[in-house]
């Protein structure tokens, strides 16, 4: 369900702001609560259950663990309670089809699929974001929240809790107690916000239009070209479509007093794929760094073992994005060109300038095509076009259609704009222009179209 998200944030967002800022400062986070729960239920009223009982859940773990007076199974037990529970709802809703579906093609049995269940909106992203907490609490990076109502507040604040990024509570634990909000930090969350807008609506939605209609084609009938043309347009609007969904996330968040991290920082410019998920969806590797990896060992062990611990972490990775095989290939797709890179090639690609900005965006757009078809023998075909040299004429239609669009996206995809706009936008009249250029534009092909496409959402 796409929940027509962006024309409900403009409908949502004057009325809950206006609220916000008028009510005490004491009150504020009962305010964003409720006002959070609000959104939420909104979008996936019947799953407002399961995210009280996620909250309800790691507040306790988190309250036992701090009470336990260093018994260590009371701390144990906490941590497992909090595990289970969260791990145990994301799999059951998120996984529960795909085992059952691969049992029954591998055992030849035929358990019947009767749950018929829907992802609940956002869960992947705050069960990540709860269970961040509970293990900070249990090692004892930071004290546990005494009050649920500010820890209720962290989990279900509305500007990222949808799709991200993945705030922890350490990233605005100071905040959430005590934050300031003025003109200033307002004005720089709208202009952020609107940035995102234009990311996600001016270009993700233009792209995307590309990759759509090819994806409805038979991959075997279209030319290589169009084939290229396809996945490159997917791969650029996965970007900015995300990308800019996180910044009005960002926007949002400071407008409300929260400074929630950083989730992309171009990572089409990477010359490595190291590089590049130190600039792609940040906070997710981050989470797997910091709970997954470093706990294993991380590279204080035999590289044997570091090797495994990389295999573990991107298999997660993987499989977090979607319970599908295809998902499961990309997480090891990067895993085995990661080991590449750590192996030799690492070196070698700091060396040649040219060469592994080719190399980067070849492997990214081959993985992108993994990523965006889940059906495999589909995706076989697509592959079989892309290296067949299939010719055909179908592709200059396409090309003369989306030209432009993938020439604003390619340059946007760089620092270049952004280093112009920082020396233009000094002038105040200019930086107001350009704002109020892109947020009507914005507005205007929201109100107009009809393809608004999240992709995030499923996850």
């Amino acid at each position: 369900m796409v929940f027509s998200s962006l024309m409900f944030i403009f409908r949502f967002m004057p009325i809950a702001f206006l609220i916000y800022y008028l009510t005490p400062k004491r009150a504020k986070n009962f305010v964003l609560l409720i006002l959070s729960l609000f959104f939420y239920a909104w979008g996936e009223v019947r799953y407002v259950p399961i995210m009280l009982v996620s909250i309800v859940t790691d507040y306790v773990a988190g309250q036992m663990i701090k009470r336990s007076n260093g018994r260590k199974w009371i701390r144990n037990s906490a941590l497992a309670f909090s595990l289970t529970v969260n791990l145990g709802m994301l799999f059951f809703f998120k996984y529960t089809n795909f085992f059952i579906d691969n049992i029954n093609a591998l055992a030849g049995t035929s358990i019947p699929n009767l749950l018929n269940l829907t992802l609940p909106l956002g869960i992947s992203f705050y069960t990540f974001q709860t269970l961040s907490y509970t293990l900070d609490v249990y090692m004892g990076k930071v004290e546990a929240e005494d009050n649920i109502i500010n820890f209720g507040a962290f989990v279900v604040l509305f500007p990222q809790l949808i799709a991200g990024p993945i705030v922890k509570y350490t990233d605005i634990n100071r905040e959430l107690k005590e934050r300031k909000i003025d003109l200033a930090q307002i004005q720089e969350g709208i202009k952020i916000f609107i940035f995102g807008l234009g990311k996600k609506v001016l270009i993700a939605n233009n792209i995307g239009a590309l990759w759509t209609q090819v994806e409805s084609m038979d991959f075997g009938s279209i030319s290589t070209p169009l084939a290229w043309m396809g996945v490159i347009a997917f791969s650029l609007q996965i970007y900015f479509d995300f990308s800019g969904y996180s910044l009005m996330a960002v926007g949002l968040g400071k407008m409300l007093g929260f400074n929630f991290p950083q989730n992309f920082n171009f990572p089409y410019i990477s010359r490595s794929i190291t590089e590049f998920w130190r600039r792609w969806h940040i906070t997710l590797s981050s989470w797997f760094k910091e709970y997954v990896y470093i706990p294993l060992g991380g590279n204080r062990v035999s590289a044997p073992r570091r090797y495994f611990n990389i295999f573990v972490v991107w298999l997660a990775t993987g499989f977090w994005h979607g319970a599908s095989w295809n998902f499961i290939l990309w997480g090891l797709f990067f895993f085995v060109f990661l080991i590449i890179e750590k192996a030799f090639l690492l070196k070698k690609l700091e060396k040649y300038r040219v060469f592994s900005h080719v190399y980067v965006l070849f492997l990214l757009v081959l993985s992108w095509a993994l990523f965006a078809v889940t059906d495999m023998s589909k995706l076989s075909e697509l592959y079989k076009t892309m290296f067949s040299f299939t010719g055909g004429i179908d592709w200059i239609y396409y090309l003369r259609n989306y030209i432009i669009t993938f020439i604003v996206a390619c340059i946007l995809s760089t620092p270049l704009i952004e280093k112009i706009y920082n020396k233009v936008s000094k002038i105040k009249i200019v930086d107001y222009i350009i704002l109020a250029s892109i947020f009507l534009m914005s507005v205007a092909y929201l109100v107009d179209a009809t393809y608004n496409p999240f992709l995030y959402f499923r996850f």
